[in-house]
């Protein structure tokens, strides 16, 4: 086997680890990346985020040429699903944007090392694959992601029972789609095949769908995905679901057997911190299988870190990468840090969800003071012309200090939205310093823009 000694060793080409790994060699370091796929990006770029947008955006499209195209005097007449076009563009843009990682491991004179990795010491990497080989390090970098997690019960077969990657590539519409989970993910994939003709049904065990969404947001995005046509089953427990025949059959307890033709599985993610050699090396996980870290990323065993999705918390990709960044910035002795508090999520449902700070229900809890702003798109002008008048940005500020504490918007392009109130949480802002902002007109900020004057009941443009 071959051998060589880096100054640093990832183990993980996604979102955290080619991140963490690009900044590194910025700083100087000789640095690795292990990746057992053929491209790298993990499950964010290859079978996640990314593919999933490519398909919600394509069947937006179709679902407005059928339905709205009509309204902006665009009349249309036979339209057609090219459901193998729609799915060779989704591959096109995950190996571009993969391709695109590997000419920054080349820019930036990273080593590209495909294969498992597994240590099997605290300094020692052995990589299988095509081309063996044992890395020293003098630190390593767990960037080890995460997967879906499965429920007993469930006959998984990747095909016809599967989760989010199986949805991801459905050969055919399914006349039927059952989904297990009412989270972001399994709303993303439900609207898709629901825009391109699915009759979807989703079981939720809560008595809510987007659990750790602002719960006002959610009834809201629960009634609006009705109308929409997508069928809620909340507090309902899923014992098992197996292929019977030509079909599937979903059980539920206290209730009629559901069949369908296709059954998605979306109740989470889990680490994938098994089978990479953390025993032999020291390292010790907690019992869900996540690595523990202090403020500086270092697991039990000082010369080892670990970032992202495998040590819990939001396993969201920017936040990965930011972890990433900060990891390996404090490590070479840069005081740099990870804000948790301002994190913004994003559901790229139809309308879009996005939050970034806290919901009113925490503010509720913990009994904190504040006072609320809402700016509704139908008051909005650009919204308006964008056909798309449906929607709010609730602002929720500090009673005392005016301090911005959350920010929740549902609507059209909500995900580019939270970043001005991301920006401006960031750094203290109050809702008079967003009020006293000018914004442009006419564009959808200017719903931000009246949330925050709402804040102090001086809303210009809602009744």
């Amino acid at each position: 086997m071959a051998s060589d000694r880096f100054d640093l060793v990832v183990l993980g080409g996604g979102p955290a680890g080619y991140v963490a790994a690009i900044r590194a060699a910025q700083l100087g370091l000789r640095v690795a990346c292990i990746d057992e796929n053929a491209q790298l990006g993990g499950t964010c770029l290859r079978v996640g985020c990314i593919p999933s947008k490519a398909l919600l955006e394509s069947s937006h499209l179709y679902h407005e040429a059928q339905h709205q195209f009509a309204e902006h005097g665009v009349n249309l007449s036979g339209v057609d699903l090219d459901l193998s076009q729609m799915m060779n563009r989704k591959e096109k843009i995950v190996d571009t944007l993969t391709g695109g990682i590997g000419m920054l491991f080349k820019k930036n004179k990273i080593t590209d090392i495909r294969g498992r990795g597994k240590m099997l010491d605290a300094h020692t990497i052995e990589v299988t694959g095509d081309q063996p080989q044992t890395i020293q390090a003098d630190k390593v970098l767990l960037a080890l992601g995460s997967r879906p997690a499965g429920l007993r019960g469930i006959e998984e077969d990747g095909e016809w029972i599967g989760n989010s990657t199986t949805a991801l590539s459905f050969k055919e519409v399914p006349k039927r789609l059952v989904v297990i989970g009412g989270g972001y993910i399994g709303l993303e994939l439900g609207s898709v095949w629901n825009r391109l003709g699915s009759e979807v049904v989703v079981l939720e065990a809560t008595d809510r769908i987007l659990m750790g969404i602002d719960s006002e947001i959610a009834k809201i995005a629960h009634r609006t995905f009705q109308k929409q046509g997508l069928q809620f089953h909340t507090k309902t427990f899923v014992q098992s679901a197996k292929r019977v025949n030509d079909s599937c059959v979903v059980e539920i307890k206290d209730g009629d057997p559901i069949e369908c033709d296709r059954v998605l599985l979306s109740t989470g993610r889990v680490p994938t911190t098994e089978n990479v050699g953390l025993d032999a090396a020291g390292v010790s996980t907690d019992e869900r299988g996540f690595l523990t870290v202090n403020h500086n990323f270092q697991t039990s065993v000082d010369n080892v870190y670990a970032i992202g999705d495998c040590i819990g918390g939001a396993m969201l990709a920017h936040k990965a990468m930011e972890e990433g960044i900060v990891c390996v910035e404090r490590m070479t002795g840069i005081s740099s840090h990870v804000n948790y508090d301002v994190i913004p999520a994003v559901v790229y449902t139809h309308p879009e969800i996005s939050m970034v700070g806290q919901t009113e229900d925490a503010l509720k809890e913990a009994g904190t003071a504040y006072r609320k702003g809402i700016g509704h798109f139908g008051a909005n002008g650009r919204a308006r012309t964008l056909g798309e008048p449906d929607g709010r940005v609730k602002i929720l500020a500090d009673e005392q200090t005016d301090r911005v504490l959350g920010v929740h918007i549902i609507g059209v392009s909500a995900g580019d939205l939270i970043a001005e109130a991301a920006a401006a949480m960031e750094f203290g802002a109050s809702s008079e310093d967003i009020a006293r902002t000018c914004h442009a007109h006419p564009t959808l900020s200017e719903a931000l823009h009246e949330a925050a004057l709402a804040v102090d009941k001086r809303a210009i443009h809602t009744a």
